[in-house]
């Protein structure tokens, strides 16, 4: 398989259209001194020229859990939302429980994607992640792990052109304006 980096494909032609990207760790112990993977995903997003428009420490319980992110499914000024933490199998991993009941549509594919990129990293440890994608309301919603290595590895491997209005053939960005159709 070629490295993601020689799939990509960036129409330079195109004018590059910046996300609002809210940011919601999933963390009982976090603060925000000690945050890496909220640090790694917002140094990512800036990077590639979006917007962060908020950044958060959410308990890992369900109510806290699907508040804040029904907030941002309600805030217009909200394109996508991404979670870092609760995907995996203890009692208190109960993000992927907390966001899904939001979902209008899943974005089944990045979870496939999602394992693809994580088996080159941790092999067969994969297994026992929930990564998952779905759309609300017209915002994008990533469940990602809480490692800063599956933050990096979902961001390169697949976000970072996905929310790109320049990659081809396709992209979740050209799609937005039609996720509310009936």
């Amino acid at each position: 398989m070629p490295p993601v980096e020689n799939m990509s494909r960036i129409d330079k032609t195109k004018t590059f259209q910046p996300l609002n990207i809210a940011i919601l760790t999933i963390s009982d112990t976090r603060t925000p001194q000690d945050d890496r993977s909220g640090d790694r995903l917002e140094k990512m997003l800036k990077e590639a020229a979006h917007n962060c428009v908020s950044r958060q420490i959410i308990k890992d319980e369900i109510p806290f859990i699907r508040g804040a992110v029904q907030s941002h499914i309600d805030d217009a000024g909200t394109d996508v939302v991404i979670t870092t933490g609760g995907t995996g199998l203890t009692g208190r991993d109960v993000t992927v429980e907390a966001i899904k009941p939001l979902y209008d549509k899943e974005i089944e594919g990045f979870a496939v994607l999602m394992h693809m990129l994580s088996y080159q990293t941790v092999g067969t440890s994969t297994m026992a992640s929930r990564a998952c994608a779905g759309l609300a309301k017209g915002t994008m919603l990533f469940t990602l792990p809480g490692s800063p290595g599956a933050c990096k590895d979902a961001w390169n491997g697949i976000l970072v052109t996905q929310l790109d209005n320049r990659h081809k053939p396709c992209n979740l960005v050209t799609l937005m304006p039609r996720f509310l159709e009936s």
